[in-house]
């Protein structure tokens, strides 16, 4: 039982306290961790890349041979990355770098180092901040709430198909596509089915997480030239389980709901304006009129959400 949450702002705002609030109502759904995607003001060059390593008492070994992946890939570091660390043994990081020479081979070369450093969001836009806690805890160390942004998700977990690690936290990042992450309230049944398929592909598995599945198996129907609509539909039909999630990218949100219907997801939408979560009670968090509150509550249900004027490939 995880609950997830999606968040559209008009004109760009204060997203990350929304995010925050969205989350925090939802709680109760799972507290082993927690996990937000903030699509933040969009550059013409570089990337921001956010992740974690595994032990604190190498950071400084750990960002030289990163940043020797890097320049092996015409890259760099863009500014000195930011590390914030507690008394967890992981730490987390912020990076700028330059483009690499190809995005595809330097995200396959970065994750040869995974066992110590893992990129867990590469984008124009977008930044992944997971770890284990609650929303507020979540938030007070990694500053979510002061993050301004355009829309995200958010996702409150629950472990059941997987321990409780702070890099098996959601969102997902769809590797190695720039600005694409996913949240997922459900269970994958046939995990271990298309887990083989996709890794007979050359897809790499960072967790043992169910939900990271979809990520990556979305990476490969957009890399075959699927659309994301197109995507969301042939995963209702080709995923086996019970599972409602959302997607995004620079663009806006979509979401995809299984044939059986047992995952609630509900939006607000105040002209485009929009707020999603797993609880109606949530999304009144962000919305406290008594507006109508929308209930996609049938099977093989998909939809998508643009941002501003900014649309989806048809």
């Amino acid at each position: 039982m995880c609950g997830i949450a999606g968040r559209i702002v008009t004109g760009g705002g204060q997203l990350g306290r929304n995010l925050v609030e969205l989350m925090e109502a939802q709680e109760h759904r799972g507290a082993d961790s927690t996990g937000f995607a903030v699509y933040g003001p969009m550059r013409d060059t570089g990337y921001v890349l956010r992740g974690m390593g595994f032990d604190k008492r190498k950071i400084d070994s750990d960002l030289v041979d990163f940043e020797h992946i890097l320049l092996d890939h015409a890259s760099d570091f863009i500014s000195e990355p930011t590390v914030t660390t507690d008394n967890n043994a992981h730490y987390c990081f912020r990076m700028e770098i330059k483009d690499p020479k190809d995005i595809d081979a330097w995200v396959q070369d970065a994750d040869t180092l995974t066992d110590r450093i893992e990129v867990q969001s590469c984008g124009r836009s977008l930044e992944i901040i997971k770890d284990i806690g609650g929303a507020a805890a979540v938030a007070d160390k990694h500053g979510v709430r002061d993050m301004v942004g355009t829309h995200g998700l958010g996702h409150a977990r629950l472990a059941t198909e997987s321990s409780v690690l702070p890099n098996a936290s959601h969102p997902f990042w769809a590797r190695p596509f720039s600005d694409v992450a996913i949240v997922h309230n459900g269970q994958i049944t046939d995990y271990f089915t298309w887990r083989e398929k996709l890794e007979r592909k050359g897809y790499r598995f960072l967790t043992g997480n169910d939900s990271e599945l979809i990520a990556v198996w979305v990476s490969d129907q957009m890399k075959s030239g699927l659309t994301m609509q197109q995507a969301l539909t042939n995963s209702i039909s080709s995923i086996d389980g019970v599972f409602t999630y959302m997607i995004a990218n620079a663009e806006g949100i979509g979401f995809a709901k299984d044939r059986f219907a047992m995952k609630p997801l509900v939006v607000m939408d105040r002209n485009g304006d929009l707020a999603m979560a797993t609880e109606e009670q949530a999304v009144r968090r962000v919305f406290e009129d008594e507006g109508d509150v929308i209930n996609y509550d049938g099977p093989s249900m998909t939809a998508l959400w643009s941002v501003g004027n900014r649309r989806f490939a048809a």
